[in-house]
């Protein structure tokens, strides 16, 4: 098969459509099964209006990820087309590929737009629960536009619709960011929905995040007080010239059939209803603030769930089991009289009796309800709110639904999932599935805590600790892009990133300043990960100046470098007293956190060019890492505390002098044979667990960590029916039921970073480089597996790495993707031991040797490989 130039983007995305960024960036993927197969040089062609603005020739270079645009200036408004071809290994040139584009959106992110102004539908008081606002206005056209792009944001969330169509299949747009710092708009092309004669522009408008019920403290009102929309239409006419219609006071607003709408407390629907009286919409005039065209996923329905089960554990209350702990909305049908009330709740688990579990949700109502028209089959989604639920109750009804009455809409940012796992453990494999579904569920927008109860923040901690898994499930390049501003508009004036972002803590929770270890590092732990896992360095130099603050904050308030936290600890550990942390000191915690985002600046500085930047962070971080040896280690390698998470981050992060490291592993052992070789970590320690004995020459015990299926374990929730990651350990146990009410969420991602040492280690994938140019392939057996298979879609193409096991041999097939190399660590006493294809692999043309950790291994091309070695 020819080689062919695949999956072209701009700036992570897939054509996308208003984009503001002055230099984008252009990648692109070889298809090409030859081995060896590479790029030696690229030409690049951007064009507008069928004119090429910008050749970039022949480039003599194997760069095939985010090479930016260096052309003219880009106009806003405007579409550009791009294409690519490249000279292959063997210096033959490609065909062009098919050609991929981007339009530009304002490229001025201060700029006022034309024709609109802020409008809302003014209310004579605020009720408890505010109803959803129609807000829209009538135009005439003499002709059907050439091209018409509707530009639209919103202070709460909106939906759009043009001549009674809704646009686009998006959810809860434009999303959440800190709406004291900066905005983001939505462009959507309704070309196709305006007509010659009279059309009517709509949206629908409800609190959201921006004055709906929200934070823990479940107060409204935290950015502002009304809901607001912004919008602006920009038409081009047949013969070339532009008009604008944008909301203003000619506007006319009314209330319709959502009468309730909000996050936490759910919607109300009242089908009887429609819009009737139209006033006069209010404009509004609010601080001028950034505003930038949303550059990731939006929320949509991914998929949809069929009940798997109907009962009913009390007379008229109908319980719908969808089989799976998910996060979004349902699809109701029902046949019912006019004005039947229906009361849908949601809940992720059932008490014994078979009705819902709710106590977890705490304050949050997590209600909907539906008023019927009557009439006929009806259908209800719910659109301004949503939920984390597995069950459905419904109530209200007089006779009993069918089973196809709800249907699950799973909801979550559009991601593309990149990896798979899967071995012949079939709990390991649950675990795998709990993880991703944990991941789609809380990467709704931003990466939250929990979906369903009066939280469902952007916690730092969770985030940073389970990056690495996320990058394996899903590209979340642009969605960790975006959250990272996000942590940057939240920072504090003293450097401190803020423990959620975006930032709610401002206003329920004042007197937390941020910086808290573990939490608020997530500001350059997880820019430097995207880095690693995609090779941005763009995310690192937007980043840098925040990242350097918060380093120098930790340093300004440090006693002697002694690093304290004050809040979360290793937090829910299983040892943890009800405050929330359990034995490891906080102040090592603190000081370990503190010397690992120091490594992490010398070495983005490094990267950046800032030379002396780079020199002076590695001159703090010798002086952190003498600090905490005297503080905190013993000449015998007792670290303070004498945890499990204590060893875990002096050996993970390399706090220690070579010299103590195998004491300090040894006395990790200790801490684990002292728990019967369980794990006692919580949400600091367990991510280092497993890859910190690795590391260290103890897999063997790392595999007992993960097969252990008793409390506490990543595998006792699975085997108790769990189908997402708990929050806690004992978030139910048969014993005692339901773990504390107050904080016990079931779906709760962050034990799910164990994912990454299944990606790495199980089956054996890792990157030596950033964005894998250089992959490592090192997969290490267990006897109680017989086959581990994993893949990952990386920038360059898809690695994978499949081992099988009989009572005499391991065949181990990898997959090297054009234009990088891999570093092939097979798991046999010796490379004489090795084949491939059955014949000694020295008979294969381009493989050399080298060594990895002191262990021989094989320097792979580009190709498809399949090696046979003794099983020991």
């Amino acid at each position: 098969m020819p080689l062919r130039l695949t999956d072209l983007r701009t700036e992570h995305l897939v054509n996308p459509l208003g984009l503001d960024e002055s230099i984008p960036r252009f990648s692109w993927k070889i298809a090409d099964s030859r081995n060896g197969a590479s790029q030696l040089a690229y030409q690049l062609e951007v064009s507008a209006h069928n004119v090429v603005v910008w050749d970039s020739r022949r480039i003599d270079a194997d760069t095939s990820i985010l090479v930016p645009y260096a052309g003219p200036a880009l106009k806003p408004h405007t579409r550009y087309d791009w294409r690519i071809r490249i000279w292959d290994h063997t210096g033959t040139a490609s065909a062009w590929s098919t050609p991929a584009w981007f339009e530009t959106g304002f490229l001025n992110a201060l700029a006022p737009w034309p024709a609109a102004e802020w409008i809302h539908r003014p209310l004579a008081a605020a009720p408890a629960d505010r109803p959803a606002a129609h807000l829209r206005k009538t135009f005439r056209l003499t002709a059907a536009p050439r091209e018409a792009r509707l530009y639209i944001t919103a202070r709460g969330i909106f939906e759009p619709h043009v001549n009674g169509q809704r646009i686009g299949n998006d959810h809860l747009t434009p999303g959440w960011t800190d709406y004291r710092h900066r905005l983001e708009y939505l462009t959507y092309d309704v070309t196709a929905q305006l007509t010659a004669g009279d059309n009517t522009l709509e949206a629908l408008l409800a609190d959201g995040w921006y004055c709906g019920f929200f934070g823990f403290k479940t107060q409204r009102n935290n950015y502002g007080d009304k809901p607001a929309l912004l919008a602006t239409l920009r038409l081009v006419e047949a013969d070339g010239s532009v008009r604008w219609i944008g909301t203003d006071a000619s506007w006319k607003t009314s209330l319709g059939p959502v009468v309730a709408a909000d996050l936490y407390n759910g919607e109300a629907f009242d089908a009887r209803l429609a819009p009737k009286t139209w006033q006069p919409a209010r404009v509004l005039a609010f601080p001028s603030l950034p505003l930038t065209a949303k550059a990731f996923g939006r929320v949509r329905t991914i998929e949809e769930l069929a009940t798997v089960a109907l009962t009913q554990p009390t007379k008229g209350t109908h319980v719908f089991d969808l089989g799976q702990n998910m996060v979004g909305n349902i699809r109701l049908r029902i046949r019912a009289p006019r004005g039947t009330k229906i009361t849908i709740r949601y809940a992720e688990m059932l008490q014994a009796d078979g009705t819902v579990y709710t106590a977890n949700l705490r304050g949050a109502r997590c209600t909907d309800t539906y008023i019927c028209r009557g009439g006929g089959l009806e259908t209800y989604e719910p659109r301004f709110t949503f939920h984390g639920f597995r069950y459905v109750e419904l109530t209200g009804l007089k006779t009993k639904p069918r089973p196809d009455a709800v249907t699950g809409l799973v909801w979550h940012t559009d991601m593309e999932s990149t990896g798979t796992f899967t071995c012949s453990d079939p709990l390991v494999n649950q675990l795998q599935s709990n993880i991703r579904w944990g991941q789609r569920g809380n990467f709704l927008e931003v990466p939250t805590d929990c979906p369903q109860r009066d939280e469902r923040l952007g916690w730092t901690g969770d985030a940073q600790v389970f990056i690495p898994t996320a990058a394996f499930n899903y590209d979340v390049a642009s969605f960790f892009r975006k959250w990272t501003r996000d942590l940057a508009d939240g920072q504090h004036p003293s450097g401190a990133f803020p423990d959620t972002a975006p930032d709610i803590f401002f206003n329920i929770w004042p007197d937390n300043t941020g910086g808290t270890a573990a939490w608020g590092d997530a500001g350059v732990i997880c820019p430097w990960t995207v880095y690693q896992k995609y090779g941005d360095t763009r995310i690192l130099s937007e980043n840098y100046s925040a990242m350097a603050r918060s380093v120098a904050f930790q340093e300004k308030t440090s006693a002697a470098l002694i690093r304290p936290d004050t809040h979360y600890g290793d937090w829910l550990a299983p040892d943890a007293s009800e405050a929330g942390w359990g034995a490891t000191p906080s102040d090592l915690i603190g000081t370990a956190y503190f010397a690992r985002i120091t490594a992490i600046m010398a070495d983005v500085a490094r990267i950046l060019g800032h030379t002396a930047d780079a020199k002076r962070f590695n001159a703090l971080h010798a002086k952190i890492l003498a600090a905490f040896n005297r503080r905190f280690v013993t000449p015998d390698g007792r670290l303070a505390g004498d945890t499990q998470t204590a060893y875990l981050l002096a050996l993970g992060f390399d706090l220690l002098p070579e010299k103590l490291r195998p004491a300090a592993l040894a006395n990790l052992e200790r801490a684990l044979k002292r728990r019967n070789d369980h794990l006692a970590t919580g949400f600091v320690g367990t991510p280092l667990l497993c890859p910190v004995l690795s590391r260290f020459g103890r897999t063997d015990l790392a595999y007992k960590l993960l097969f252990n299926d008793d409390y506490p374990g990543w595998l006792f929730p699975v085997k108790n029916g769990a189908t997402t990651m708990w929050e806690r350990w004992n978030s139910w146990t048969p014993n005692k039921g339901f773990g504390e009410v107050g904080m016990n969420s079931f779906n709760h991602y962050a034990y799910g970073a164990i994912g990454e040492w299944l990606y790495n280690t199980t089956a054996g994938i890792s990157e030596l480089a950033p964005a894998f140019k250089k992959i490592l392939l090192r997969p290490q057996p267990h006897d109680k597996l017989t086959h581990a298979t994993a893949t990952l879609d990386t920038p360059y193409g898809i690695v994978s790495s499949a081992w099988k096991r009989t009572a005499k041999t391991i065949t181990w097939t990898v997959v090297v993707p054009p234009n990088t190399t891999a570093l092939a660590v097979p798991p046999a006493a010796s490379l004489d031991e090795v084949r491939i294809a059955k014949k000694p692999w020295r008979d294969t043309v381009g493989i050399s040797t080298a060594t990895h950790d002191n262990l021989p291994a094989l320097v792979l091309p580009p190709g498809r490989y399949v090696f046979t070695l003794p099983a020991k």
